[in-house]
Order: C-alpha cells, then structure tokens, then sequence
C-alpha cells in the first residue's frame, strides 16, 4: 500500500474515498502535522497502491493492520472520507486493540444504494486511445452528466504515458467490487462487538450519506459516539470548509479520555 508519512506525534492514518487518492485530504495533513504523526495512503485499487481483483471491507482493514505493524505504531487513530471512513470503522470493530480514535467523515456504517452508475459509465466510455488532452477529457465526462468539479476530481487519476493516457485507479477492480464498497455487513459477517472508545462523525448539512434513520445502526456499532453537522457542506464537506473540519477534528484528535 502506497503511503507518505509527515509530522511527528501520536500516530494518525488518513483513508480517502471512492476514485480518490491520498492528497484528498493533505489539507488536513497540513493541520495535524504539528501534532502527530500523519500516515496518508493510496487505498488499494487507487493511486500508487497496487490493483486487487478482490476488495471488501474485511481484506481492507487487514491490509490497513498489515500496514500499522509495518510502520512499527501499537496504535493508532484513524480519519476517513466515505468509503475511507467504512474501511476506518471496519478496522475498527475488526481490531478494536489497534485503533484508538476513529474520525469517520460523511459515511455511516449501513449499506447504500447504488449512486456511481454514472461515473462508471462516463469513465469507461472514454477512449483513452484516442484522448488527445485533459481538455477533451473533461469534455466527455461533462458531456455524459457528469458535473465540472466531480470531473476534475476524477481527471485527477487520468495520467499520461507513452502510450497515450491511463487511468491510476483499477477502473474495472472497482466497479466489480462495488457492490462491497458501498455495502456494509462487517458486524453480521463477523459477530464483532462494538466499537467502544471514542468515534466521531462528521456529517454534510446538505448531504444525505448520515441520515436521521441512521442513528440506531450507528450507536448499535459505535455507542461512545459523538456527531457534528457542517452546515452549508455536502458530501465534499472536507473541502467545502477545510478550516472547520480540520479544526474539529484536530480537537476531537488531541481530546484526552475523560
């Protein structure tokens, strides 16, 4: 798993989401650095990391594990977007003893219905054969319904070679997994006890990933749960308002157990 270590401190590690990388959130990086040890990764099938044919939830946590004892940290926090967040919260309840905090931005642990089928489709219909630049690149995806700042989040994977461009991410890896990404079954799968030590959630104002019908399925599987709502912020609340997310969740971080 491909990673970028910075700062100095208790250990944090910081899980992007769906078609992302790890400079998604290297704003919040920027802030924690004064104060822990900043753990940034590529999740597999993304960036650097290398591509699975195979990936759930359990195998992502146990990879995560495989990276903390790798990196020589007893334990460590862990602060996720979306699916980010699913993999922090399934190392948790899978490794409770490893993880000491989990930040779990935007995401609920519950099962979604399918939202991506369209980004699927814009993406897999560009014929990186024939691209001829970034340009055209963002054309096509803007053409196919997809909106101008979604496109160039996902042009951030596109990468030019001798060949022409390809994609970083294992495009057709994530779209067979799909149905795990945005399913969730860790505690029925498993017979995993709650997460018990302090988890917090930060929710959109304006997105409907952490919804009120949520709540049971969310205090059921991390009951010393603590929530905020950033008004004004969807999905991409991290970069909507960075200074207030990353605020909170330096404070939630730095927080000693009462």
């Amino acid at each position: 798993m491909h990673y970028e270590v910075s700062g100095s401190g208790t250990p944090v590690i910081l899980i992007h989401g769906l078609f992302g990388n790890l400079d998604n959130l290297k704003a919040l990086a920027k802030s924690l650095e004064p104060h822990f040890t900043v753990v940034r990764i590529d999740v597999p099938n993304h960036g650097l990391s290398e591509h699975w044919h195979t990936m759930d939830y359990p195998s992502l946590a146990e990879a995560l594990i495989s990276l903390i004892d790798q990196l020589g940290f007893d334990t460590v926090d862990l602060v996720g977007h979306s699916m980010g967040g699913k993999i922090a919260m399934a190392t948790a309840l899978l490794y409770p003893q490893r993880i000491s905090k989990v930040v779990a931005a935007d995401i609920a642990p519950v099962s979604y219905s399918p939202r991506h089928n369209e980004v699927f489709e814009a993406m897999e219909s560009l014929s990186l054969e024939q691209l001829i630049s970034r340009t055209a690149a963002l054309s096509h995806l803007t053409s196919n319904g997809i909106d101008e700042g979604t496109a160039q989040f996902l042009l951030k994977n596109l990468q030019r070679n001798t060949q022409g461009f390809s994609w970083k991410l294992n495009l057709s890896g994530l779209k067979a997994n799909y149905q795990h990404i945005i399913g969730w079954s860790i505690a029925a799968d498993n017979k995993v006890e709650p997460y018990n030590k302090p988890c917090f959630f930060i929710r959109g104002g304006d997105s409907e990933y952490v919804l009120p019908e949520h709540k049971q399925q969310i205090m059921a599987q991390f009951p010393n749960v603590s929530v905020k709502t950033l008004y004004g912020t969807g999905h991409w609340l991290h970069a909507q308002k960075p200074d207030i997310f990353n605020r909170l969740v330096t404070e939630f971080l730095q927080k000693k157990p009462d």
